[in-house]
């Protein structure tokens, strides 16, 4: 199983957020929110805030969308759990990244962050749980996927010049065709962009990164073929491909994808929420 070693999120927990968003829907009367001994101050002095002015908070420092999407993650995960032996790995890394070495730091932080061993367990786990539900998600189609986007995968090493006057582009497309200057030498020369500094060299570069045009011209040209001027917006590009480097499915592709899925997948369940929100209102 391909299993990412990204920072964990720090988050608290699934069961302060499910509290909040409570809070946030309901009619309840509003509660007082208490963390750890203490109620949340706000201003010179501490005074306790309730429900209502918590969510008027979390808008206010724009962190409402976080909480929303942590607790998509947090229902997407909730069937994958971790075997012993991975729960123990997960929690001595989890004290690795922030230096809790022996249980007094480890009682300490557990106090201070005002959860329970039992929350920092769920913590812990929390990205090996979201790595399986990845694979679960997307691991059996993920091949099929890359086929579909290689295109866009394969990475392109390529000599540009830009300038701003479609004349003097075709021009100095001319003078390359001629062969007596080289494109190194007239890209430092001549382009008005940062690969003047590298003699026209850009990559290796994926196709998904660049501009949809020259990604186009990219794409229809053959290896060391020197392409027409095209106009770009508002500047004029001469291409040749230098090398192209194809995309392999490997371990670091499929962990790329993994995660491009499950952005696009989060991103969508915002979207969901949005609408949902909007029809409510």
């Amino acid at each position: 199983m391909r299993m990412a070693k990204s920072e964990i999120n720090n988050s608290n927990g699934k069961d302060e957020k499910s509290h909040l968003v409570a809070i946030a829907d309901s009619n309840i009367e509003p509660t007082l929110l208490q963390v750890g001994n203490s109620a949340v101050g706000n201003g010179a002095g501490n005074h306790a805030v309730n429900g209502t002015d918590l969510v008027t908070l979390l808008k206010q420092y724009e962190l409402l969308p976080k909480l929303r999407e942590e607790m998509a993650i947090d229902k997407a995960i909730a069937p994958f759990d971790c075997t012993p032996k991975e729960q123990a790995e997960c929690c001595l890394d989890f004290y690795k990244q922030r230096q809790l070495n022996t249980e007094v730091l480890r009682e300490k932080w557990l106090q201070e962050q005002g959860m329970t061993e039992a929350q920092l367990i769920n913590l812990a786990t929390r990205q090996l749980r979201i790595e399986k539900f990845k694979e679960a998600t997307w691991g059996k189609n993920l091949e099929n996927y890359f086929l579909q986007r290689k295109s866009e995968l394969d990475q392109y090493v390529y000599s540009l010049i830009r300038v701003r006057d479609g004349a003097f582009a075709q021009e100095l497309y001319s003078r390359l065709q001629t062969g007596k200057e080289t494109f190194t030498e007239l890209a430092k020369q001549y382009s008005e962009g940062p690969e003047a500094k590298t003699g026209g060299l850009i990559g290796p570069v994926p196709l998904s990164l660049s501009h949809p045009k020259l990604a186009q011209i990219l794409q229809t040209s053959e290896l060391g073929e020197l392409s027409v001027p095209s106009a770009i917006e508002d500047i004029w590009v001469i291409v040749r491909i230098e090398k192209i480097i194809p995309a392999q499915f490997d371990e670091e592709m499929q962990q790329k994808l993994l995660d491009e899925l499950f952005d696009n997948w989060l991103k969508e369940q915002m979207k969901k929420t949005a609408r949902l929100q909007l029809i409510a209102s």
